[in-house]
């Protein structure tokens, strides 16, 4: 079935719309009038537009409430789709035509609403990654102070910081315990040698889809799936891009703790190791493994065990 597009463009302000079906484009404000006249204006079409940080969450929820069918598309991918067509010009209006063009064309599918849980989870791990950046921030900071004062206010922004994370991973395991699906699943994680709460709670807010992909496809939602470079009679050395970077950097200090005290993985690290493989890619071995293993875990609704994992 052939569906009508209505490409997108989220600002702060504004939502700058092209229909495909006449090639008509509107500007409408960002505001609960502005989102219900587009929704009117739409004609039954389906909705394509890149994620904005809070800008678009408004009307990713307005279009799920009139039964609206939306896809989100990476902005990367939109640029590079740009580049492809031959599109120099950057302007709102521009974009919601590409964002339209590559919705049709490539046939993209529907993106799920998040439930309203999984949605907060995912701002509480936002907020928390901001907070653990300007920990390290200030902890980088302050061998540099020479002045007391600010020794002092550096030791007192340490402080509040700390207290802050607190805050957020108390509310982060809170709504975590008080939703089953949540907690069960938070369950089966904590139970792989390696993955802690906080892990846990990332991994969950980084890959809702957890327990419904094939092991290459997880993989490649983190970027952790080797990709291979050949052409004609040369063979490149296969690497790692793309993907979730936050889900990626989550898995890291997991898999440095599998590699020690997970007897499966460790034994896996060791063999690459002995194969002269460097540490980083024995590593990234590694937190593809811990990824695989936690989706085949959900998907079959067990805990982790050493015979069985």
């Amino acid at each position: 079935m052939t569906y009508s597009i209505v490409g997108v463009d989220i600002s702060k302000d504004w939502l700058d719309a092209h229909r495909r079906s006449d090639g008509k484009d509107r500007r409408f404000a960002n505001t609960k009038a502005g989102r219900r006249a587009l929704i009117g204006w739409l004609d039954g079409a389906r909705v394509a537009f890149e994620p904005s940080g809070p800008y678009h969450r408004a009307l990713e929820r307005h279009l799920a409430a009139a039964g609206i069918g939306a896809v989100k598309i990476n902005p990367l991918q939109v640029r590079r789709f740009a580049e492809a067509v031959g599109c120099r010009a950057k302007t709102d209006a521009v974009d919601a035509r590409l964002i339209a063009a590559m919705a049709a064309q490539l046939d993209l599918p529907l993106t799920p609403l998040l439930p309203e849980t999984m949605r907060d989870l995912k701002a509480l791990q936002i907020a928390r990654q901001a907070l653990v950046k300007d920990r390290t921030a200030v902890k980088n900071r302050a061998p540099s102070h020479e002045s007391q004062f600010l020794k002092g206010q550096a030791a007192a922004r340490l402080r509040h910081v700390e207290a802050q994370l607190a805050a957020l991973d108390a509310r982060i395991a809170t709504l975590i315990a008080n939703d089953e699906d949540l907690a069960r699943r938070r369950d089966i994680l904590v139970s792989i040698p390696g993955i802690s709460a906080v892990t846990a709670a990332a991994l969950l807010a980084e890959a809702p889809e957890l327990g419904t992909l094939e092991g290459k496809a997880v993989a490649s939602l983190a970027g952790l799936a080797p990709m291979t470079r050949q052409s004609g009679t040369w063979n490149g050395r296969a690497m790692i891009r793309g993907g979730r970077a936050h889900l990626r950097h989550a898995l890291y200090m997991p898999a440095l703790v599998a590699a020690r005290f997970n007897p499966d993985l460790k034994a896996v690290y060791q063999r690459l190791i002995s194969a002269r493989k460097p540490p980083k890619v024995a590593l990234t071995a590694l937190m593809r493994k811990l990824l695989v293993l936690a989706n085949a875990l959900i998907r079959d609704g067990r805990l982790w065990n050493q015979k069985l994992a």
